[in-house]
């Protein structure tokens, strides 16, 4: 009887064992509902090919799309107080902090880099929406600080590319004094002459967006991005009306003056680069522009001049 507890038994096991498959291998778009292979969507940039819905981008991709060849330099920044406040909710805040430590690999939710963008030396923070929504406390603070300090060191433009859902509440008054200490920063940069890019990703709300992430030379927003200071129905209820269609929206922003652009994933390397190199009076090759009266002008000339032979 032991052939059968030594093979047939174990057999069995494994046949009634529930097959593992790994987890998001195909990610579904919200707008079309489209199933995509999650290599595919990952070699696109995070944008569906189908429908250009752009899905939220890690932050480390986001640097190694950014930089030439992928390759650049992190920047350290200052150790903060873990739990100023002795902070407790659900759960305490310092177990919190170990939670998404470990999940994502990072002390904190800003990543500071330096490297290069099309030849030219370029600093960099992209805030981590995986890392507690991507919120603003002092160790983020710290980082935008140290990031700007060092384009000021290294004479380089600096480019935020913004991600969060505001303020950390966990830290308090804390947290909303990096409002005003970032606004310093910005000042440092224009007073060193050097250009302040911001980029407004899904989302960019609260504290953020009504402080660092709307004082930038020049405010890109990539398409279909939510930016505003409270949610929708936060407004509605307060003011007891119901919103425009897109209220909020990159696209709104645009049409209100709030951006001064929506620019596609793939086309924002190249795109800051040229404003950056503007900015910075350098040469810069600056593609044709066309303008629908002028095409209409040329195409009405065309049209006369073939009639008349």
């Amino acid at each position: 009887m032991n052939w059968i507890n030594s093979l047939v038994r174990p057999k069995i096991r494994d046949l009634l064992k529930k097959r593992e498959v790994p987890e998001n291998l195909w990610i579904k778009c919200p707008e079309t509902g489209e199933m995509v292979f999650h290599r595919d969507l990952e070699a696109n940039l995070w944008v569906v090919p189908n429908s250009g819905h752009h899905m939220r981008m890690p932050a480390k991709q986001r640097l190694v799309s950014f930089f030439d060849g992928g390759s650049f330099e992190r920047i350290t920044t200052p150790e903060v107080h873990a739990d100023p406040l002795k902070f407790r909710d659900t759960k305490k805040y310092v177990d919190r902090l170990k939670e998404y430590r470990a999940k994502t690999g990072e002390t904190d939710a800003v990543h500071i880099a330096r490297g290069k963008v099309n030849g030219a030396p370029m600093t960099a923070a992209v805030q981590d929406f995986a890392f507690m929504g991507g919120s603003l406390g002092m160790a983020a603070g710290e980082a935008i600080l140290t990031g700007m300090q060092a384009a000021i060191a290294h004479k380089t433009p600096f480019v935020l590319f913004a991600a969060s859902g505001g303020a950390r509440m966990q830290e308090g008054i804390l947290s909303l004094m990096q409002m005003p200490r970032t606004t310093v920063g910005i000042q440092m940069l224009r007073e060193a002459g050097l250009p302040y890019i911001v980029v407004l990703t899904n989302p960019t709300t609260g504290g953020v967006s009504a402080s660092y992430a709307m004082l930038g030379d020049v405010h890109i927003a990539e398409p279909g991005a939510q930016i505003g200071f409270a949610g929708r129905r936060v407004i509605e209820q307060t003011i007891r009306e119901k919103l425009p269609e897109g209220f909020q929206s990159a696209e709104y922003l645009l049409e209100h003056g709030m951006v001064d652009m929506v620019v596609n994933r793939h086309d924002l390397k190249n795109t800051i680069s040229r404003i950056c190199g503007i900015l910075m009076k350098r040469e810069v090759e600056i593609p044709a522009l066309t303008d629908q009266r002028e095409a209409g002008k040329t195409s009405n000339q065309a049209v006369s001049q073939s009639e008349t032979a």
